[in-house]
């Protein structure tokens, strides 16, 4: 199979299983809803992000829209830049990882851009509808992204001779993300790990 064709493949793959939990989430649970999946080291927890991956937030309604079209701009030179890798026929791991961090870029793209035409309001106690009669819970741009996996792997106590932290508790790890934000994460770290000689190359 051509490279090509890897990078469409993937792209694909990794957005139907990102919009798919996403819609899942989002249609079947209400704000802030939690469901055990591992003990008490792996929940489904459903928030809904308007900022950056892992719930950091990017203010208003003008950071909003500007960090939306930040994506779509970045993500059309991703792809671009994949494209040019292919023709100069770079090794495929490289384009396996650049693939996935341009899917994750673009299944959070989909929720700021259309979840808020598409569905209803989510909160306490109340599942967002599909295409609801009175219209979307925002305007074109200026939906949030549904973040629903939360990995509090490890939790403790500082010891108390510490600083400042002393006695107090901790949570690792406390970010809640989805398949996109892993996406990402997994492309930008592979390419870290393994594939900086490529781009100390070119």
């Amino acid at each position: 199979m051509k490279k090509e064709h890897w990078a469409v493949l993937l792209v694909f793959l990794i957005l139907f299983v990102d919009q798919l939990t996403k819609i899942l989430v989002k249609t079947s649970m209400h704000a802030e809803e939690m469901i055990p999946v591992l003990g008490d080291r792996v929940f489904i927890y459903f928030v809904e992000n308007p900022g950056f991956a892992f719930g950091m937030k990017f203010g208003g309604v003008f950071g909003k829209i500007a960090l939306t079209l930040f994506r779509i701009v970045a993500s059309f030179f991703i792809a671009l830049y994949i494209r040019k890798l292919i023709k100069r026929d770079a090794p495929l791991d490289v384009v396996i990882g650049l693939s996935a961090i341009l899917a994750g870029a673009m299944g959070n793209i989909i929720d700021s851009a259309f979840y808020g035409v598409l569905f209803g309001e989510s909160s306490f106690g109340t599942v967002a509808e599909f295409l609801p009669e009175s219209g979307g819970c925002a305007p074109f741009l200026q939906g949030h992204v549904v973040d629903m996996i939360y990995c509090p792997i490890l939790r403790g106590t500082f010891p108390d001779w510490l600083p400042i932290f002393g006695g107090d508790s901790f949570t690792f790890f406390r970010p809640i993300f989805n398949i996109a934000d892993s996406a990402i994460t997994v492309g930008v770290i592979y390419l870290l790990l393994f594939q900086r000689k490529f781009f100390k190359e070119i």
